[in-house]
């Protein structure tokens, strides 16, 4: 794997171990991250277990860690699920873990390191994520990595009793030239 480095952002990625887990569980529990979510229950041990075991070691998901340059400290992950290699696509997820490394641009680095690992390491053809439509600051960060906005889903998902509208988005392998007609 080709180093995926953000210098200007302070940040790399790099593949998510076993040894992270304890990271995650704690970070996809609180309130700050877990508000974004779709998915919105509670983390624990065996759940992350259980995706290592069935999308990581059966390459329908990759997982990254964000690491801060020269620490080395873990500041959130970023990952690709339900990788389709038939129709070449998989769908992104990021959640920053540590509260002083949001706002600062981390977020948007990460994506773009990531895009660039799934463009050139993957051969992926397009990456395409949903969002709460109300997660405004997590939309202007996916555009500002090169997402673009496809469609707004109206009451798409249901959240603690309430329906919620879901903006669906997607990134191009600039590699790959559009075979459109």
């Amino acid at each position: 794997m080709n180093q995926y480095i953000d210098k200007k952002a302070g940040i790399c990625l790099r593949l998510m171990t076993q040894e992270d887990t304890d990271f995650i569980i704690a970070w996809r529990n609180t309130d700050e991250v877990r508000k974004n979510f779709i998915y919105q229950e509670r983390f624990t041990r065996e759940g992350h277990e259980k995706w290592i075991q069935n999308m990581i070691c059966t390459g329908r998901a990759i997982q990254m860690m964000i690491c801060e340059i020269g620490t080395g400290k873990p500041l959130g992950s970023v990952y690709i699920r339900d990788i389709d290699r038939q129709h070449n696509k998989a769908e992104y997820g990021i959640f920053i873990g540590e509260a002083q490394a949001r706002g600062r641009g981390v977020g948007t680095a990460a994506a773009k390191l990531m895009l660039r690992y799934c463009f050139e390491e993957e051969g992926l053809h397009r990456i395409y994520l949903r969002a709460l439509s109300d997660n405004l600051q997590a939309i202007g960060s996916y555009e500002k990595a090169g997402f673009i906005r496809e469609a707004c889903l109206r009451d798409d998902v249901r959240i603690d009793g309430q329906y919620r509208d879901i903006v669906w988005m997607a990134a191009i392998n600039p590699l790959q030239g559009l075979d459109r007609v």
